[in-house]
């Protein structure tokens, strides 16, 4: 008796681009020198953000341009609590996370009642304003010229600062992997599925008796607590924090990523990340000043050659079963 050819030849899929991420993150630190390792930390900040956007876009149906905002909270909670002596790395996430959360109940309160271009405007409008009210209040944030010497953290209490490019990526790289685990599992359960029904059927949603503005006011808050998490590693990164962290610049570039990883993956969203800072730092070396045309080449390419992004990619393998039997 032979097994059905149609078995034999049943496709595999193979996530290659999370594959050959994980690789390379674990062998960044012994390949690149202190610049190349500060970038991936870097990269690895800006794809959380990147990662609570695609809560918005890509489950919950509301681009946002003003996700920047509870990034910049969170950062700004970082440096305070160093200034004020608390320097243990899981205590400012924690911290970070909960105000960036608070911060995005209030606001989401706005903007949660709004849908597309409204919705866009209104973030815009509500990052704007935050970044205004961060360069004007001196005595908390150091106003635009920022806050500087942020002192190094401790990843936990009675452990020793990080004080190299090494630890600090190594740490970095830690908490993004934690998190974005945690939020994986959220949206690969029947929360994910919730959203996506709110996106695509709303009205359905609603004449079925589903609170849909509360539930994505919920994933408004939870997008915003994910940003300030990112805020506060892009803190450890830089020991720097100024209102430019959330310019409108970087709302823009983070919604990018989305669009060129995926817009419903969390990895897709890391990954749209990494080719954001690899451009802007590394591919725009030899065309100087020409950053901004080569991310635009990039983002024309990714919504013709690639319209589920990055994260998208797979390859087909056949699948081998026994012979006759």
């Amino acid at each position: 008796m032979r097994i059905p050819a149609v078995l034999l030849s049943r496709p595999v899929r193979i996530g290659v681009p999370g594959a050959a991420l994980a690789v390379f993150l674990l062998i960044a630190p012994s390949s690149f020198d202190g610049y190349g390792i500060s970038l991936m930390s870097k990269a690895l900040a800006l794809g959380v953000l990147a990662v609570s956007v695609s809560i918005l876009a890509g489950y919950s149906g509301l681009p946002t341009m003003g996700q920047a905002a509870p990034f910049l909270v969170g950062a700004y909670t970082a440096g305070v609590m160093s200034t004020h002596g608390h320097t243990v790395g899981v205590l400012q996430l924690l911290c970070g996370t909960l105000v960036a959360a608070v911060f995005a109940a209030a606001t989401g309160l706005v903007a949660i009642r709004t849908r597309g271009v409204a919705f866009l405007m209104t973030t815009l409008a509500l990052g704007e304003l935050t970044v205004t009210a961060a360069g004007e209040w001196r005595s908390l944030t150091g106003g635009t010229d920022g806050m500087y010497g942020i002192t190094a953290i401790q990843p936990l209490p009675g452990m020793a600062a990080l004080s190299s490019d090494r630890s600090i990526y190594w740490f970095v790289l830690t908490a993004t992997v934690v998190v974005i685990a945690v939020v994986w599992w959220v949206l690969r359960s029947p929360v994910g599925k919730l959203l996506l029904a709110c996106r695509d059927h709303e009205a359905r949603m609603r004449s079925a008796g589903h609170p849909v503005t509360r539930y994505q006011w919920l994933a408004y808050v939870a997008a915003g607590a994910l940003a300030g998490f990112g805020g506060v590693l892009m803190c450890t990164v830089n020991a720097y924090v100024s209102p430019d962290d959330g310019s409108f610049s970087n709302s823009a570039l983070v919604l990018l990523a989305v669009v060129l990883g995926g817009a419903i993956s969390p990895l897709g969203a890391l990954l749209g990340a990494g080719l954001i800072v690899a451009t802007q730092d590394w591919l725009s070396g030899p065309f100087p000043g020409h950053g901004p045309l080569l991310l635009g080449l990039m983002f024309i390419v990714a919504v013709y050659a690639l319209p589920d992004g990055v994260a998208g990619i797979r390859f087909r393998v056949p699948k081998r079963r026994g012979g006759p039997a």
